[in-house]
């Protein structure tokens, strides 16, 4: 990975979960700028609204909760914000602006629905505390993810192997922004709960869907 990129190559954050569910997904929203809600993204906007209300920043005795809090890290080249940091007062924590003390912060992401099988929420929740811990010099071994449906907690371990497969993704994203590639996919279960399901493939026609792709592929190596 780079040592640093230029904030002008800086990637969404969000865009990891993306890609982590589909490749050709994230590039279709982030290289080409295609959307389409469906109920998923609608619910999760809500859930999100919700998190992100500047208004409700508050102190709980001795927990300071920021919300849509601005992350950034230049290695990783990414930028985002964090649904939800909670900062712990701690004598081993980091110094806050007008805060007294040291507070030792803990991201919490909202997610709709219930846990997945994939890794997707874990990745991003990952990615999260590595900007925070680039930006504060601090260590953040957990975080947690808070699911809409069982309105619970997830206890997430921020571990080597997931900051590896973080680091790993957000290269392979840099190479595809850097080609403006949007890369071909092969058709999965996951495709039916995708908002792009239609624009993702909307060539295909009356060809199936085997046919399409082989076509496709024949046109991206001539």
């Amino acid at each position: 990975m780079a040592e640093e990129y230029a904030e002008e190559d800086f990637l969404q954050l969000s865009g990891l979960q993306h890609f982590i569910y589909c490749r050709r997904q994230w590039a279709l929203i982030h290289l080409e700028g295609q959307w389409k809600d469906n109920l998923w993204t609608v619910e999760g906007s809500w859930l999100h609204r919700r998190a992100h209300d500047p208004q409700q920043t508050e102190r709980r005795g001795e927990m300071l909760i920021c919300r849509d809090l601005r992350i950034h890290s230049r290695r990783l080249g990414v930028s985002g914000a964090c649904d939800v940091v909670e900062f712990q007062a701690s004598l081993c924590g980091v110094a806050l602006s007008g805060q007294a003390g040291t507070w030792k912060p803990v991201p919490v992401e909202y997610k709709r629905g219930r846990p997945k099988e994939h890794d997707a929420d874990r990745l991003q929740l990952c990615a999260q505390a590595m900007c925070l811990e680039e930006m504060l010099a601090c260590s953040i071994p957990v975080g947690f993810l808070y699911y809409g449906e069982p309105r619970r907690r997830e206890k997430v371990e921020l571990t080597a192997d997931l900051r590896g497969r973080v680091e790993q993704a957000l290269e392979e994203m840099h190479r595809l922004d850097r080609r403006g590639y949007t890369p071909v996919v092969r058709p999965s279960a996951a495709c039916r709960g995708c908002s792009l399901r239609e624009e993702c493939l909307p060539q295909a026609g009356n060809r199936s869907v085997e046919r399409y792709l082989a076509e496709y592929l024949k046109e991206e190596t001539t």
